[in-house]
């Protein structure tokens, strides 16, 4: 039975008691709050294994404490799942776009919750256990696992945790196509209840943090991505 710490900050309260119960009853340890300010000092004070975050949030909203946690060099692998009543893509490409995990858009069924915790869990502590290069050195673009660092012709590029795992599993398989489903699986956790955009999401973001040298990932079409063999 899991016994992961996670935080839940939710400013609707029969929502955040249906959160609270479902994730109890699974073993999870819960520390709960109506308030984003009062929420981040809690996750400041006792980092959790996860966090269920509103995206609309009086004061504090979900994206300023999703942004501040993802800028915090000690907070910054805690695995965020945005709670959301808006279903927009533009939304769900915001959330995903500052280092968010996941989503779920109310309402939603107690399954699903569950389904998803379990799954973003999962990721954290397998995805980067399961490649098998701690060192990716290709053409400019350095990885580093031990350090959870990746260099570009010199410079620092900042990944989310989900960016940098996808990056990795891409750069240390060059020249294999993986459809989005694969990409979800190998690195993410199989099993994962999450739609396939959220690929494309990341995938987004990570040639833009690169810039010029967007060539790294192939799209292809119909297919998925690929990491470029390079000379």
């Amino acid at each position: 039975m899991p016994n992961e710490h996670i935080v839940v900050v939710e400013d609707e309260p029969d929502i955040l008691e249906v959160l609270r119960y479902n994730l109890k009853r699974e073993g999870f340890q819960v520390t709960t709050s109506l308030d984003g300010a009062k929420g981040l000092e809690l996750i400041l004070q006792k980092p959790p294994d996860l966090v269920l975050l509103d995206l609309m949030l009086p004061g504090l909203d979900g994206l300023d404490i999703c942004r501040h946690l993802k800028n915090n060099s000690r907070m910054q692998h805690i695995p965020i799942i945005m709670v959301t009543a808006k279903g927009e893509e533009s939304d769900v490409v915001l959330g995903l776009g500052i280092g968010a995990d996941d989503y779920i858009t109310k309402p939603f069924s107690p399954k699903e919750l569950i389904a998803r915790v379990k799954a973003v869990l999962r990721r954290g502590n397998t995805a980067i256990l399961a490649t098998k290069n701690d060192w990716v050195d290709i053409d400019g673009l350095s990885i580093d696992i031990s350090k959870y660092k990746v260099m570009l012709h010199g410079k620092e590029i900042k990944l989310t945790a989900s960016e940098f795992k996808l990056l990795h599993y891409l750069a240390s398989h060059p020249g294999q196509v993986f459809s989005r489903e694969q990409l979800l699986d190998h690195t993410f956790g199989s099993g994962v209840v999450v739609v396939d955009r959220n690929i494309d999401v990341h995938i987004r973001a990570i040639r833009k943090k690169i810039g010029d040298d967007q060539r790294y990932i192939e799209t292809i079409r119909g297919v998925g991505y690929r990491f470029k063999e390079l000379s």
